[in-house]
């Protein structure tokens, strides 16, 4: 797995464990747009990798078939570019085996770092996440979590070391103060690496 010169950043998209509409802890389907974008970004941004965590086998044969058409396939030889985003890219069971890889890879368990559409206790916001990130580069590997579904459940928000505030549009910008918050994960995930890791964002 690519290392980061400085701290090792990494991103899980979980699939499980999340929540449907009703509440229920679910499984759900793997988008190829997410992968695609994703790892994108993640290349954009400097990242040591990205996991794509599903418990289900046929999601897990679907997910390598997407990696190792980029990764050594066709479409390596095609789109260079595309094939060194993909590059960062694994599998995962579990969010515990993708815990397990990178305290595999750095000799650290990592900081586990969730996000969430829904306003959440204890959080900080990004500019102080931000300063963190910048002022110790070489300490602790970090997990970036991105939930589908519904959200990543509770639990795994409880037990988070931090908690992001929501990505929202500001109270000064919306239109007819309309109450949605409703982007694409990959939107998401964009936004949020951005902020924490984009150049010309200010450092207060």
């Amino acid at each position: 797995m690519n290392q980061c010169a400085k701290r090792a950043i990494y991103l899980a998209l979980l699939h499980f464990p999340v929540y449907n509409k009703h509440r229920d802890v679910v499984a759900t389907a793997v988008t190829n747009v997410d992968i695609h974008d994703i790892c994108r970004s993640a290349r954009s941004y400097g990242l040591a990798g990205v996991f794509f965590v599903t418990p289900v086998e046929q999601q897990q044969v679907l997910v390598r078939e997407i990696l190792g058409h980029w990764q050594h396939g066709v479409g390596s030889q095609q789109n260079p570019f595309r094939a060194d985003a993909f590059a960062l890219a694994h599998v995962s069971m579990s969010l515990e085996a993708a815990i397990d890889q990178i305290v595999l890879d750095t000799g650290k368990y990592p900081q586990i770092v969730a996000t969430s559409a829904k306003p959440l206790a204890n959080t900080k916001s990004y500019r102080e996440y931000r300063r963190d990130l910048k002022n110790q580069p070489n300490g602790t590997p970090q997990l970036i979590l991105f939930g589908t579904g519904w959200g990543i459940v509770q639990e795994v928000l409880n037990n988070a070391d931090i908690r992001l505030e929501p990505v929202a549009c500001a109270n000064w910008a919306r239109n007819q103060n309309a109450d949605y918050n409703h982007l694409s994960v990959r939107s998401a995930a964009a936004i949020v690496l951005d902020r924490l890791l984009g150049d010309g964002i200010e450092d207060c």
